[in-house]
């Protein structure tokens, strides 16, 4: 009898991300003119991942979270949950989606409703659901919650409004309302920038257990790189100018091993509590202007090389797309200069050098 080989096991296919954004943009029309807020950013988060959006404010961040929460359509690309189109979905299929992704806003002086206590903030989107019937029942999903953010004991903040809260005590009932539904994703709109040091610490453990703890993805915004290495350092890290995706890669790449001289710069403005290490500062990362483009008015090519410290002549007229970094096979840049570095032709442009599809 004829031996026959065995069939070789089959490849696992990978896990669908729970959120992906894909070649996704997002144009607004002021004034007769074109703003690009996000433009062909593509970016996903698997279950209990964590992702950092970071970059100086006006560079897309909030707007990308807007489209992950589907409080935006994309003006072209897609916005996938678990692989399905949202613009495709049948109204139970956006319902689900609506339950599983929550958004934390920035500001928690005027994100609660000041004519509602903690209870009823708390209460409606319970009740709404059907995940909570009767006021017992109900009293009971309140102070788990309130205990989950550590507002305890609970009966100490269940009445009250939000003017008798701090600004952290605030925070945190915004996170629990982020929670009363289960969400599968939180997405954090610079949820710590207005609050005091130690109480940021503290929100940001808290937000750390629930991803460790309880499987809670993150995307969470910020302007300060300080911030993505403390709360995404076991996760990834995307850096955002002017509506585009610069650098992208691990948290820990991203911080110690820095390619695009955006992210150096905003590296650059972190402080550091040893003066010896601010002299130490990585030399030539400094940017060459302060001044933010303006949207209505993006310059021609790599849009930062104004600001840029590497700009060459090319850099005004190719558009650079992110691609693994030489130096840092990890990441991702989008940088003409460092992704291809061979020498200009006569036409005053890297040979072989263009728009990447």
């Amino acid at each position: 009898m004829l031996e026959t080989s065995a069939d070789p096991a089959p490849q696992s296919s990978p896990p669908v991300p729970l959120i992906e954004l894909d070649h996704a943009s997002q144009v607004f029309h002021v004034k007769g003119k074109d703003l690009p807020a996000v433009s062909d950013v593509s970016l996903s988060v698997g279950a209990g991942e964590v992702l950092c959006l970071v970059g100086e404010s006006g560079s897309g961040k909030t707007t990308t979270a807007r489209l992950a929460a589907g409080l935006a359509s994309p003006t072209s690309g897609a916005v996938r949950f678990e692989g399905q189109d949202l613009a495709e979905m049948s109204r139970a299929e956006r319902h689900a989606y609506r339950r599983a992704v929550q958004y934390i806003h920035q500001d928690p002086y005027a994100s609660l409703n000041p004519i509602r206590s903690v209870r009823s903030t708390l209460a409606i989107p319970l009740r709404k659901h059907g995940l909570a019937h009767g006021a017992a029942e109900v009293d009971e999903r309140v102070d788990e919650l309130l205990t989950t953010v550590d507002l305890v004991p609970p009966a100490s903040y269940r009445e009250k409004f939000p003017h008798q809260l701090s600004g952290g005590q605030r925070q945190r009932v915004a996170v629990a309302r982020g929670l009363t539904l289960s969400p599968r994703l939180l997405i954090a709109d610079e949820s710590t920038s207005m609050l005091d040091v130690s109480i940021r610490v503290s929100l940001l453990n808290m937000l750390t257990r629930l991803r460790t703890q309880d499987g809670v993805a993150f995307i969470y915004i910020t302007h300060d790189l300080a911030l993505a290495k403390y709360f995404a350092w076991e996760g990834r890290t995307a850096v955002m100018y002017l509506g585009k995706i610069v650098e992208s890669g691990p948290t820990p790449q991203v911080i110690n091993n820095p390619q695009h001289p955006y992210t150096k710069a905003l590296l650059e403005a972190v402080p550091e509590p040893d003066p010896e290490l601010t002299r130490q500062k990585r030399a030539g990362a400094g940017l060459i202007s302060a001044e933010i483009p303006s949207l209505a008015d993006l310059p021609s090519g790599c849009t930062f090389h104004p600001r840029c410290p590497l700009a060459e002549d090319r850099c005004r007229e190719i558009i650079p797309v992110l691609r693994t970094a030489p130096a840092a096979p990890a990441q991702d840049v989008a940088c003409t200069v460092l992704t291809d570095p061979r020498p200009r032709t006569s036409a005053g442009t890297a040979a072989g050098a263009g728009e990447l599809p």
